[in-house]
């Protein structure tokens, strides 16, 4: 497949549902083939710091089509491409995103309401219901993260229910209210709990050095006190 032209190129394809040309700013980047992508990284800073606090500056609490659009882009990049998926959630009128998300979340705490709910949307299921619901709410709710679902004993093979995502949630509450007795220098949220596996998980794949470097501390400190420490030297006798 050719790809698409950098944004600077005249002939660059105009975007499907925003109609505008690539690289555009009026371009909301609802479309595979519209905008430069983003680096992995700038994906998940969008998504774990800029858009929380556009969630939080709002009098209600709501995502526009263009959060969503960007949401589902960001969710995308994590797993398996589903261009389908980006132009189907494109579909979605912007009162129906603003309207569906905001009710979602004055139905907090009860996440299985506010889950249903989202799914109300084109293209929202209960993993993009829950990445929305931990901008705005990351006590209450946890990403459906492939990874994360995979590091809990019992939640394999994933299923992408509402049924087992509550499964899963109610196993991430449970840590992160053990975490918060014994850790008072952090606050522990189910979204955080979920970012922690997923990172441990993601290290322990790539086999990165430093999943290497805690392995061999952890390691290390089942043995503290038996390897630091010299043995008594014995004293001869006069």
């Amino acid at each position: 497949q050719t790809p698409p032209p950098p944004p600077s190129c005249p002939s660059a394809p105009w975007c499907t549902f925003c109609k505008s040309r690539e690289g555009e700013k009026s371009c909301s980047g609802c479309c595979s083939h519209c905008c430069a992508k983003l680096s992995f990284s700038a994906m998940v800073g969008r998504y774990q710091e800029e858009l929380p606090a556009a969630v939080a500056e709002r009098k209600a609490k709501y995502l526009t089509r263009e959060d969503l659009v960007k949401l589902m882009d960001w969710k995308l990049s994590r797993g398996k491409f589903r261009p389908r998926l980006q132009q189907l959630v494109a579909t979605n009128s912007s009162e129906a995103v603003e309207s569906c998300t905001e009710k979602a979340f004055r139905l907090l705490p009860d996440v299985a309401a506010a889950i249903t709910e989202l799914s109300r949307l084109k293209a929202v299921g209960p993993a993009t219901a829950s990445a929305i619901l931990a901008v705005g709410a990351p006590e209450a709710a946890a990403f459906m993260a492939d990874e994360a679902v995979e590091s809990i004993p019992g939640l394999a093979p994933i299923q992408y229910t509402l049924k087992h995502y509550m499964i899963y949630l109610g196993k991430i509450q449970s840590c992160a209210e053990r975490l918060n007795k014994t850790d008072a220098e952090k606050m522990w949220t189910p979204h955080l709990v979920e970012k922690c596996l997923w990172t441990w998980a993601t290290a322990k794949k790539l086999q990165l050095p430093l999943f290497k470097t805690l392995g061999e501390e952890r390691e290390k400190d089942k043995h503290t006190g038996e390897e630091d420490e010299e043995p008594p030297k014995k004293q001869k006798r006069k």
